[in-house]
C-alpha cells in the first residue's frame, strides 16, 4: 500500500497534574522528510524525542507539529489561570523579607499579578512546571496514528489513479506493437515504387533492395523500447503493490525513477515511429507519464 504525504492527526492526553496535553500535526509533501516542532514553555527538552517518534514512523513530507499544554476545563480555554500557591509563597516570603530587613512597604493587588507565574494562560504552563515525557509521547503517537491512517486513505486514491494510468500506457504499447509489422511492409512497398519510378525499365536489384529494406528496418525497429516500456510497467506495478513497513517505504522516489525511465523510452519510440499510429501512441504515452509524474509528487 502506498501513503500520500498529505495527512492530519490530533491527540489528546490528560497528565497526572490535571492538565490536558494536546498534540496537532499536519503533513504535506515534499521530497526529503522535514520536521518542525512547537512545544510548550518548559518543554523544549524533549524536542528531540518528538523528532525521533516522527521520523522512526514518516519517511517523506514537510511535518508540523504543534503541542500544547494548559487546564482540563474546557470552558476556561480562554482565561487567565492564578496559581495560587505561588501567589501565597510570594506574599510569604516578601512580608518575611520586609521584617527581617525593616524595609517598609504595601503589597498590592498590581504587584502580586505581576510577579512571575502567578497569572498564566492555558498552553504555556509555569517556568517550572517541567515536561512529562511519558504523557507527550502517548500523546505524539496519537497524533502520528491519525496521520498515517489519513495518508493511507489517501494513499488508497492515489493507487487507483496511478493503476489507471499504467493501464492506459501498456494498452498503448500493445497498440504499437501491433502497427509495426504493417509499418515496415508498407515502406517496402513503397521503396519498391520509387526505385521503379526512377529506373524505369531498368531491372531492379532485388538483394540491394532487400539489404536497404533490412537497413530501413533496423533503423526504424521500436521492439527493444517497446519491451522495456512493457518491464517498466510491470516494475511499476510491482513498486505499487510494496509493503508499507519502514525498510520498503521508499515507495514514492522509486515510482519517480521508473516514470523517468518509462518517458525516456517514450521518447525514442516518437523518434523511431515514422508511422502516424504509433506517433499518437508514443504522445498518449506522454501524456499518462506527465499525469503519473504530477500524482507521484504526493506519494510518500
Amino acid at each position: 500500500m502506498i501513503r500520500s504525504m498529505t495527512g492530519y492527526g490530533a491527540a489528546e492526553v490528560e497528565l497526572a497534574d490535571g492538565r490536558i496535553l494536546r498534540a496537532e500535526i499536519r503533513t504535506v509533501n515534499h521530497r526529503h522528510l522535514s520536521v518542525s516542532a512547537s512545544l510548550p514553555r518548559g518543554w523544549e527538552s524533549l524536542r528531540p524525542q518528538v523528532l525521533e517518534s516522527v521520523r522512526g514512523t514518516l519517511a517523506r513530507g514537510a511535518v508540523s507539529v504543534t503541542v500544547t499544554c494548559g487546564d482540563a476545563a474546557e470552558e476556561d480555554a480562554e482565561l487567565p489561570g492564578l496559581d495560587m500557591e505561588r501567589a501565597r509563597r510570594y506574599v510569604e516570603l516578601l512580608t518575611a523579607a520586609g521584617d527581617v530587613l525593616d524595609v517598609g512597604g504595601h503589597l498590592d493587588i498590581n504587584t502580586l499579578a505581576g510577579l512571575p507565574g502567578v497569572l498564566r494562560s492555558r498552553g504555556v504552563p509555569g517556568e517550572d512546571a517541567g515536561g512529562d515525557e511519558a504523557g507527550l509521547g502517548e500523546c505524539i503517537d496519537g497524533a502520528l496514528a491519525g496521520v498515517v491512517a489519513m495518508r493511507e486513505s489517501e494513499g488508497r486514491r492515489l493507487e487507483d489513479v496511478l493503476r489507471a494510468s499504467v493501464t492506459a500506457i501498456a494498452g498503448e504499447v500493445e497498440a504499437a506493437e501491433a502497427r509495426a509489422p504493417e509499418r515496415l511492409l508498407r515502406e517496402r512497398d513503397r521503396l519498391r515504387e520509387r526505385v521503379a519510378e526512377l529506373t524505369e525499365a531498368v531491372e531492379v536489384d532485388e538483394d540491394r533492395l532487400a539489404r536497404e529494406i533490412a537497413y530501413l528496418a533496423e533503423k526504424w525497429d521500436i521492439a527493444e523500447e517497446l519491451e522495456r516500456l512493457r518491464s517498466h510497467v510491470t516494475l511499476f506495478l510491482e513498486s505499487l503493490a510494496g509493503r508499507g513497513e519502514r525498510g520498503e517505504r521508499k515507495t514514492g522516489k522509486r515510482l519517480g525513477f521508473v516514470v523517468q525511465e518509462m518517458h525516456r523510452e517514450a521518447n525514442t519510440l516518437g523518434a523511431k515511429a515514422n508511422d502516424p499510429a504509433i506517433t499518437a501512441s508514443a504522445i498518449a504515452i506522454k501524456e499518462e507519464l506527465e499525469r503519473l509524474r504530477e500524482q507521484l509528487e504526493n506519494v510518500e
